[in-house]
């Protein structure tokens, strides 16, 4: 069967894509535990801010933008799809559930298959009540380690993702937590090469990195552009992973947009065209060759994200 990428604006074979951001935002509210604002955001209000810096990566050469806010922190699909769809931009949407403590009430009380089939349905069918199918799970951990509900989350979404097809990736900020997280994904029958280790750049032990890789999971690094994270560390770091044999599981993106209804206007957009127009450049003079370049923009993210 054919490898298609489920987004916004339908489905989508490798031969129509280019470059795949795999980490973005277009709608996140980080205060959505505290405060419902997100809830009664419009699209009408987001479209403004985001709509042209989806259209600026268009221009840039991006082809499809990963959605990476999960339920907690304030998921949106409906506005998510009616952004996308007026910048002419496919996004691929989630299923999952952030950590603690933005885990809602519902989901505590849950039981591990209650949230299984909450999770086929959503990557099955549709998110809510809306026309947006779900493409993979998201959903994040303590940074000491996982509680309770963030191993219950996690179990139901490798049951959800064998059951699919769909990959999981995971916000994690400790290799060692994340070692942890591929034993509970194991002993549920899902295979590390379908579980992406969201924010590797922020592991300090590059050993850790190397261990996660060699048990076949996906590495991503998504703050390129960022204030915390300069381009000087992933110039250095993504030579390094390259040479250990690790290209085929390396993800690259920047983590930005986003509207964040607890701001005035929406807040202040970060473009998400600097990878394509600063960032690989600089890549490419590093010494990194237009194959490889093609193969971290292009064919990883598909491969990753797609499902049959």
């Amino acid at each position: 069967m054919t490898e298609q990428l489920i987004t916004t604006l339908g489905n989508y074979e490798q031969e129509r894509l280019g470059l795949i951001l795999p980490h973005e935002h277009v709608f996140v509210a980080l205060s959505a535990h505290k405060d419902e604002a997100w809830k009664t955001a419009t699209a009408d209000e987001v479209s403004p801010m985001i709509g042209p810096e989806l259209e600026r990566a268009s221009a840039a050469g991006v082809t499809a933008l990963v959605e990476c806010t999960p339920v907690g922190v304030g998921r949106r699909a409906d506005i998510v799809a009616a952004v996308s769809r007026a910048a002419g931009l496919p996004v691929v949407v989630p299923t999952g559930v952030y950590r603690e403590p933005w885990v809602p009430q519902w989901v505590h009380e849950a039981s591990v298959e209650t949230l299984r089939e909450w999770m086929v349905g959503e990557l099955t069918h549709q998110i809510e009540e809306t026309d947006v199918q779900a493409a993979w799970i998201k959903l994040s951990a303590g940074d000491e380690g996982m509680t309770s509900v963030e191993r219950k989350i996690l179990r139901a979404a490798a049951q959800a993702g064998a059951a699919t097809g769909a990959i999981i990736g995971s916000h994690t900020m400790r290799g060692r937590v994340v070692m942890d997280q591929l034993d509970v994904l194991e002993a549920e029958g899902y295979t590390p090469d379908r579980f992406i280790w969201i924010h590797t750049q922020l592991e300090e032990d590059p050993s850790l990195a190397l261990a996660v890789g060699a048990r076949g999971a996906w590495l991503e690094y998504d703050a390129i552009g960022s204030d915390y994270c300069d381009d000087a560390y992933f110039l250095e770091h993504i030579p390094r992973l390259l040479e250990a044999g690790l290209g085929d599981q390396l993800l690259l993106s920047q983590d930005r947009g986003w509207y964040d209804p607890s701001q005035p206007g929406g807040g202040t957009a970060l473009p998400y065209a600097y990878l394509p127009e600063q960032f690989l450049p600089k890549l490419s003079a590093a010494g990194v060759d237009d194959a490889t370049i093609q193969q971290l923009t292009q064919s990883n993210p598909f491969r990753a994200f797609a499902r049959r």
